[in-house]
């Protein structure tokens, strides 16, 4: 039986949250900073760069992901829905919070989904 994530305090997720937004915008400034940097006039280190800034764009993808997340779960917490799944309504397990703290969805929905 999932225990319902109303029984904690939120502002404990929100500081999780609130953190972990943090470190990933600091995270994307680094990789936006990569990405600006000059090129080596050398053609075979200009293949490596060009392969680098693929990896960081696909991790800046990865991170702004994460972050349209972190923003709608903090939504949540300001409209007093947090915790409960948005596709069917039930509570979240605080387990499954603790380790996605910005999971719209309880684990079923989120295995059909």
């Amino acid at each position: 039986m999932e225990q319902p994530v109303q029984a904690m305090d939120t502002a404990h997720f929100e500081s999780i949250l609130k953190t972990r937004k943090a470190e990933i915008e600091s995270r994307l400034q680094k990789i936006d900073s990569d990405l600006g940097r000059l090129k080596s006039a050398d053609s075979g280190e200009r293949a490596v760069e060009s392969e680098n800034d693929e990896v960081l764009e696909e991790f800046g993808q990865v991170g702004e992901g994460e972050l349209r997340g972190i923003d709608a779960a903090l939504d949540r917490i300001h409209a007093g829905t947090f915790g409960t799944c948005v596709k069917c309504g039930e509570p979240i397990a605080i387990e499954r919070l603790k380790a996605v703290p910005h999971t719209p969805f309880c684990q079923a929905c989120a295995a059909a989904h």
